[in-house]
């Protein structure tokens, strides 16, 4: 399906030269962020405990974070969670050496010190769940009998699970490329092998730039969507080479620029349908998706934007620069179909 079609070739070559240049300040520039700044990771990453709690009426945010640096824990991060009156608290870890508690331990103190804030008396209520179980929770009320606020929640990461995440998080990202590489070399020739894996890396390096740069919070959830960044923008790549080896072995008066040019024009329509759409998408989770799609959201929009740059741009750029020929993507003895030949088609 096409919405538009473009008659004549855009020359996207012409401007190659100049539009990577661009492209390798930039990945320059994050590759600088990333050294010099480094990824703020998340919990998940560097281990802690993690609070959700809700409060009666919309929260002070700057008032919860006071309540909770009294306990000296270090660096303690405090943040709205999908509605005003939803808190989440991330606490690090502390050792034993350094007078660290356990992370429950730890939950109820950060909770003592809100409901103290709050003028209310922190105690602990016991009650039995639907399958029978005996709950201790802490909760908040003050002397009329209100209750300011209540524990959603709270989860605990040591640091030696998010050293394992973190190891096997970039175990992933390797096998990825790895496998990204295998299957170009296999499915056309190795130098849309590297063109693709250069476009691909290139795009990762830049959303972990936009990270390092800004300090967002890197987790599990952005490097799945870097993960998802890399399939996406290989299958873009996929399709432009595919288009490349077919307008080889049909015009065959043509260079390997207005080859690249043709290919990269007679799929925009493709591009601007499947990106489009995609981005659409992506955008409603940034905007409705509240905080726990937030980052992944973001990852996503700077991985589509990036990834149809450096689709036409990086990939088709490099394999140009590397000296791609019809030869390379036809196969010897074989006379492709030409619409002018009667005899195209026949293997002598």
């Amino acid at each position: 399906m096409e919405f538009f079609r473009i008659r004549k070739d855009i020359p996207f070559m012409r401007h190659a030269l100049v539009l990577n240049v661009v492209s390798f300040i930039t990945f320059g520039l994050a590759v600088f962020f990333l050294a010099t700044r480094g990824l703020h990771l998340s919990i998940e990453f560097t281990g802690g405990t993690l609070m959700e709690v809700g409060y009666a009426q919309p929260a002070d945010i700057a008032r919860t974070r006071a309540a909770v640096e009294t306990l000296n824990l270090g660096e303690v991060q405090v943040q709205n969670f999908g509605t005003s009156r939803d808190v989440l608290i991330r606490l690090p870890v502390r050792s034993q050496g350094e007078g660290g508690v356990k992370g429950a331990d730890l939950a109820a103190q950060a909770f003592a010190a809100l409901c103290a804030a709050e003028q209310g008396r922190a105690s602990t209520r016991q009650y039995t769940t639907p399958q029978g179980e005996q709950v201790s929770r802490p909760s908040c009320n003050r002397a009329d009998g209100s209750e300011p606020l209540k524990l959603q929640r709270t989860e605990f990461v040591g640091p030696s699970v998010g050293a394992e995440l973190a190891r096997d998080g970039a175990l992933a990202l390797a096998v990825t490329v790895l496998g990204i590489m295998v299957y170009l070399a296999f499915r056309f020739e190795w130098k849309f092998s590297v063109a693709g894996i250069v476009a691909n890396l290139h795009d990762v390096v830049i959303i972990l730039g936009f990270f390092a740069f800004f300090q967002w919070e890197f987790s599990l959830a952005v490097l799945a969507a870097i993960l998802a960044v890399l399939g996406y923008s290989v299958n873009e790549s996929v399709v432009i080479f595919d288009r490349v080896r077919e307008t080889f072995r049909r015009m065959r008066k043509m260079n390997t620029h207005e080859v690249i040019d043709h290919a990269i024009t007679s799929t925009i329509s493709r591009t601007v349908i499947t990106h489009g759409s995609t981005q659409m998408m992506v955008l409603s989770m940034l905007v409705f998706g509240g905080p726990t799609l937030h980052y992944f959201a973001v990852a996503l929009t700077i991985g589509i934007l990036f990834g149809i740059y450096s689709s036409i741009f990086v990939a088709a750029g490099i394999a140009m620069w590397l000296g791609v020929k019809r030869e390379d993507l036809v196969k010897a003895g074989a006379r492709e179909h030409d619409p002018g030949d009667p005899n195209a088609g026949a293997v002598v």
